[in-house]
């Protein structure tokens, strides 16, 4: 647990310096946006589990950064840049559907000896990081429930100001960012604990959810 709890006493020292009200209003959403159950937050537990903590916590940056662009589309008023993935949404859920497919049978099929044991290297983590960045990029429901969320509570626009738009869109990114690094130090801890059996179970059952949200996607 030590990384989330130094990444929490810096966040605190931040928060410091800032327009508080709007980055606790940022991180309460952020963690909102990334606590529910989904093909990111599988991934993350999955990579944790075969991989180490890095991987997993590569995995949620990715995911805490895309929460972060799309937050910063909705938190500065940028309607054009809405609009313009708005009318991409086929298209982007065309390739979010298939890619969750392609990860959830390359999960299925993944054997546990074949993995690496820690991707501590530069190029394992920052595929952990690009995948999830992808993934979620190409969901359009994130940045239609970001709209929603900043719509109801009266954020975002000029009307805020710039520096309080930037402050939510930082506590986004920072509330967003605890939550994976929370959930990747918790499951890390039971990482010595799954054997090769479990972690075989684990890719079947997560590659089976995973290629099932990518179904869920192209259907819904």
């Amino acid at each position: 647990m030590m990384p989330a709890m130094a990444f929490i006493s810096m966040i605190l020292q931040i928060m410091s310096g800032m327009d508080t009200a709007f980055l606790e209003r940022g991180i309460i959403i952020g963690l909102s946006i990334a606590a529910p159950i989904g093909p990111v937050s599988l991934l993350c537990i999955r990579r944790t589990l075969a991989e180490g903590r890095l991987s997993g916590i590569a995995s949620g940056l990715g995911a805490a950064t895309a929460d972060a662009a799309f937050s910063c589309v909705a938190g500065f008023g940028l309607t054009y840049i809405l609009n313009i993935m708005i009318g991409l949404q086929l298209l982007l859920r065309l390739m979010g559907g298939l890619y969750l497919i392609y990860l959830g049978f390359k999960l299925l099929l993944a054997r546990p000896t074949e993995q690496t044991a820690l991707p501590t290297k530069g190029d394992g983590l920052i595929h952990a990081y690009a995948t999830t960045l992808i993934l979620t990029l190409t969901n359009p429901m994130t940045i239609l429930s970001f709209a929603a969320f900043f719509a109801g509570l009266g954020l975002g626009g000029a009307r805020n100001g710039y520096a309080s738009s930037g402050a939510l869109v930082l506590g986004v990114f920072i509330g967003s960012a605890m939550w994976w690094l929370i959930l990747s130090s918790g499951v890390g801890a039971f990482r010595q604990r799954c054997s090769q059996r479990g972690m075989r179970w684990i890719n079947r059952i997560s590659g089976a959810m995973i290629a099932g949200f990518g179904l869920a996607t192209l259907i819904c």
